[in-house]
């Protein structure tokens, strides 16, 4: 199942002019239960920083996140660091365009070989490390980046399903996402490699509970396979979402009120001791 062909399929609408680009973020935003949870974790940290903070959006993909921080305090530098030159050009432009070039910029990098001596208050990753086989190094690299009293707060698939590759016999894709390198993140395993790296006071949360995964199903995957078997379903998203978006509001918020046992996602807050 091929999810970054929609995607840039999407990106590509959307980004006829700034208006389109900032809906298309209001949009995913509001469809993403994983934006809800980071969106609400950001809130809090903002609250605690105060005005000023230095930022890396850590594979920062189509600059969703980057665009939420920016938001968030009008003293904030952001950098947005990404593997795709594309991307990073786009969101450069875009961002220009904004009038937030000045202390919003994005560049190319390889977060294995990523790494500021305590440059940020706060390293943002959202759906990246599921993609990179050397975590260890990156976690090491995102510690390494950080000033004391640092916030790490990471997104990622669990190993209750989250990259859906158990749905899938041998001869197909590893799952729904097949770029993913592993088949989610076990708890202990994640909690384990940011302790070693040096991280504190670990937080790891499942989010995608029951109702949360009925949501995904009904705003995501299924737009997504009908969308990977018809371009024509385009024209069809409007009135699809009109129907069951309804029953995924509510059902996300079931799932961000709730402590979940199990999830298919997991979000993981840590922090650099204060020296």
């Amino acid at each position: 199942m091929q999810y970054d062909p929609i995607k840039r399929s999407l990106g590509r609408v959307f980004n006829a002019t700034p208006g389109f680009r900032v809906l298309f973020y209001r949009l995913l935003n509001l469809l993403l239960l994983r934006s809800w949870y980071i969106r609400r974790e950001l809130k809090k940290w903002a609250a605690r920083q105060g005005n000023k903070a230095q930022i890396l959006d850590a594979g920062s993909g189509f600059g969703q996140y980057t665009w939420s921080l920016s938001r968030l305090g009008a003293d904030y530098q952001i950098l947005g660091v990404d593997v795709k030159e594309e991307q990073v050009a786009d969101c450069n432009q875009f961002f220009d365009t904004l009038g937030k070039g000045d202390r919003v910029m994005f560049r190319t990098a390889d977060l294995t070989k990523f790494s500021v001596p305590e440059a940020y208050n706060l390293i943002l990753s959202v759906d990246v490390m599921e993609h990179i086989e050397e975590d260890r190094k990156v976690f090491q690299n995102f510690y390494e980046s950080m000033v004391s009293g640092g916030m790490l707060l990471i997104s990622t698939p669990s190993d209750k399903g989250g990259s859906d590759a158990h749905e899938h016999s041998s001869d197909e894709v590893s799952g729904f996402i097949d770029e993913h390198v592993r088949d989610g993140y076990n708890m202990g395993d994640i909690r384990e490699k940011l302790e070693s790296a040096g991280f504190t006071d670990i937080d790891c949360r499942y989010s995608y509970g029951k109702p949360g995964h009925i949501s995904w199903l009904l705003s995501m995957k299924f737009p997504i396979i009908m969308l990977n078997k018809s371009k024509l379903f385009f024209a069809l998203l409007p009135f699809y979402y009109l129907i069951c978006w309804p029953l995924a509001y509510v059902l996300n918020h079931l799932d961000i009120a709730g402590q979940h046992k199990e999830g298919t996602g997991l979000i993981v807050k840590a922090f650099k001791p204060e020296v």
